[in-house]
């Protein structure tokens, strides 16, 4: 059998950290994924025949493409070290 634990008594608070985070992994995945997809229907319009990707707004949405994901991974470790972190410490607290 199994033992329960019992309840916290207190609702797991989270920090202004982790929730930054949290939010700017979402938008960070999502601006590389709208970034990736702009660029694949660019270049099935044709914009790459006439090197039109070497001007304008392109390198920045290049630039999100290829840097937004390591970027997103980064700051999803980080994440998860602090709320592990946060979650031994209230552990330690509750002995």
């Amino acid at each position: 059998m199994s033992k329960k634990q019992p309840e916290p008594t207190q609702p797991i608070r989270t920090s202004a950290l982790e929730r930054y985070l949290a939010i700017g992994i979402v938008v960070i995945v999502a601006a590389s994924i709208v970034c990736f997809f702009s660029v694949i229907i660019a270049t099935w319009a044709g914009a790459a025949n006439d090197d039109s990707f070497s001007h304008g707004i392109w390198p920045a949405v290049f630039g999100v493409q290829y840097y937004g994901l390591p970027v997103a991974f980064i700051m999803l470790v980080i994440l998860l070290v602090s709320s592990s972190v946060r979650r031994s410490r209230a552990a330690r607290s509750e002995q």
